[in-house]
């Protein structure tokens, strides 16, 4: 079989989440040389994003089409029939629909398999070693700076799976004006995350001291950025939202909500602060100036961990008080966010990783480190969940099935955000 060349390069994005479609799409288009867009796939699950999540993300005019994991598989089959097989596709799901597709396509069989290329949306702070090895067996794992790729390379090697895949690049969202003070506007916002901190009175906290910040300094405008809108789901669950606790809080006039595209809030940033959101990344790369709380502690729960040796680990009486961190240079550039005119090559390894293998007269097989010999009591659970049977009748869509489907996420919202507490407080009775 004739390898193929760049420009007749086709790519499809499959994504489970808003942030992880924005990450998928903007690395596909990094790792490959050519002008077509990415097909985009969003797949049907808890946390399928709605229309305005996904424009949200500013990544395309052309909004993935939904699927389950199995319709995917029958497009990619699909397309390889009519003479249109993809060449590369970037999986931007967790690691265990990661490995449910590997499986699918190996089960696939097609007569030329796609190159496919895998990684993490943002900061890897938990489950490192079963995360990376439910990924094995792509083509290339990409580590998002220099730290993440000798921690994934270091995972594989002390299990004795492959690391060739392992192939350091960068965030593919980073970019942006560097910051420069503005004179008459002083903004604080603060990136908030669905599930960090996780219960209601930690959530609460960081609530009131940002609204005590406010009155504190009355000329500042503090916004606090939200993911998602009520009734929206984004990859981690959101039992608490902070639109709903401040209901029952009194913040001043210069307290705001704020939705929107992160890069578009930050070109209005004056300090950004969060526990451990991506967004800290965003900002150090403009150099905007970035604050990680320790309020609620340093906790690997609360992925602050991630920032010891930034010098941006802070509290919020010392930011009461106007003092704010400086990061140590050292550590941004290991996290691959240094301004310094590196991160125009960061894809650059990836890029020529993907286009070695394009070349070849055909891939490998897909051999991935969990497998029913190594994995024997873990993997089948998780292909069991997913059912990646192409073989199995396909269920005639229909306006009724769609009407049903939304119902059953709302339901399952409703479920996460109202109901849950409710129980959670009555067992504690």
């Amino acid at each position: 079989m004739p390898s193929r060349t760049r420009e007749a390069i086709r790519v499809a994005v499959l994504a489970d989440s808003d942030t992880r479609w924005k990450w998928g799409a903007l690395t596909a288009r990094r790792i490959t040389a050519t002008s077509a867009e990415p097909t985009g796939f969003v797949l049907r699950g808890r946390a399928t994003p709605t229309a305005r999540q996904l424009a949200e993300t500013g990544v395309s005019a052309d909004a993935p089409r939904e699927v389950t994991g199995v319709g995917f598989l029958r497009a990619v089959r699909d397309a390889e029939a009519r003479g249109e097989g993809y060449d590369v596709l970037v999986l931007a799901l967790v690691g265990g629909t990661v490995r449910a597709v590997l499986q699918g396509l190996a089960d696939l069989a097609p007569e030329r398999r796609p190159v496919i290329v895998t990684g993490y949306v943002g900061v890897v702070y938990e489950k490192l070693a079963d995360g990376l090895l439910l990924r094995h067996g792509a083509d290339v794992v990409l580590a998002n700076s220099r730290h993440d790729a000798e921690r994934f390379r270091a995972v594989y090697e002390g299990v004795g799976a492959g690391a060739e895949s392992v192939v350091e690049a960068a965030l593919p969202f980073l970019g942006g004006a560097p910051y420069a003070p503005v004179a008459g506007r002083d903004t604080l916002v603060f990136a908030a995350q669905p599930s960090v901190p996780a219960t209601r009175a930690e959530r609460v906290h960081v609530l009131r001291r940002l609204i005590g910040h406010a009155r504190l300094h009355p000329g500042r405008e503090v916004l606090l950025k939200l993911r998602s809108k009520p009734g929206e789901h984004t990859t981690h669950l959101e039992e608490f939202p902070f639109q709903k606790l401040v209901r029952e809080l009194d913040p001043p006039d210069n307290f705001r909500l704020v939705y929107g595209h992160m890069g578009e809030v930050l070109d209005r940033t004056d300090l950004l602060v969060t526990v451990s959101s991506t967004a800290a990344l965003e900002a150090l790369h403009r150099r905007i100036p970035t604050a990680v709380l320790t309020d609620l502690g340093v906790r690997e729960a609360l992925g602050n961990h991630h920032f010891v040796g930034s010098g941006l680990l802070t509290c919020f009486d010392r930011l009461d008080e106007g003092r704010v961190p400086t990061p140590d240079e050292t550590w941004l550039a290991r996290q691959g966010v240094a301004s310094d005119g590196s991160y125009e090559k960061a894809f650059d390894a990836a890029r020529d990783r993907v286009a070695a293998l394009l070349a070849l007269p055909a891939l490998p097989p897909i051999t991935p480190y969990y497998t029913a010999e190594t994995a024997s009591g873990y993997l089948p659970g998780i292909l069991a969940r997913h059912r990646l049977d192409v073989t199995a009748p396909e269920p005639r869509e229909s306006g009724l099935r769609r009407i049903v489907r939304e119902a059953a996420r709302g339901a399952y919202r409703h479920g996460v955000q109202r109901v849950a507490p409710v129980v959670r407080r009555l067992g504690e009775l």
